[in-house]
């Protein structure tokens, strides 16, 4: 006898709900915080997950990078990038609580307008992220920057799946940059690659490639 499928805690968001930033909410809001930016100073940005292995814009530099009172997760219902409204996949986000370990690039000032822009329509499609300003320590010495952090009034957020909860998910979704597989095995690859030891993701990327093998 087949053993039941475990239910998730909480069921994707109606579709009904959901909707894109259009391109003045996306400036708005990168507008907003650039006001914490002087406008001649490079500018720096903390990737934790595919901005690891595919940050997609031009970089004077990268670092290792560690921050505190967040933490990677998995919490983030996706919908457009690796899933849709109809049939979702799960993207990461920065939870609240802990600390991770990622990667910082830094941004030259005149670069950043058309960066931001780009960043924007990939990171923030319906605006789940909040943007934040966050302090992070490198082996080169401490450095301020950008932030996607997890937005919890975001009807996308659902927190706490466990690995059996997140693997079908996982499985299903496929969106505009892809299968939500890829997303969840490359981070995990270029995570180790760089000597980030994340325990749940590692658990999450052997149960999904077991569950894909076997398909």
């Amino acid at each position: 006898m087949n053993a039941a499928k475990p239910s998730l805690r909480r069921s994707p968001p109606d579709v009904r709900r959901f909707r894109l930033l259009d391109d003045a909410e996306h400036q708005a809001s990168i507008d907003r915080m650039l006001n914490g930016w002087d406008r001649r100073s490079d500018l720096w940005v903390f990737g934790y997950g595919s901005l690891v292995w595919r940050p997609e814009f031009e970089h004077l530099e990268s670092r290792m990078a560690h921050i505190h009172g967040y933490h990677r997760a998995l919490c983030l219902w996706s919908r457009v990038n690796r899933g849709t409204p109809e049939v979702p996949g799960l993207v990461f986000g920065l939870d609240a609580g802990g600390s991770c370990q990622g990667r910082a690039y830094r941004i030259a000032a005149g670069r950043v307008p058309p960066v931001m822009a780009a960043l924007w329509r990939r990171e923030m499609p319906s605006g789940a992220y909040i943007p934040r300003w966050v302090a992070c320590r490198t082996p080169e010495g401490p450095i301020r920057a950008l932030v996607f952090t997890m937005d919890r009034a975001a009807d996308g957020y659902v927190p706490g799946l466990s690995v059996d909860q997140i693997v079908p998910i996982v499985r299903q979704g496929h969106g505009r940059y892809g299968p939500c597989t890829e997303y969840v095995l490359q981070t995990a690859q270029a995570l180790e690659a760089a000597g980030i030891h994340d325990r749940k993701l590692r658990a999450i990327a052997r149960a999904v490639a077991a569950d894909h093998a076997s398909a």
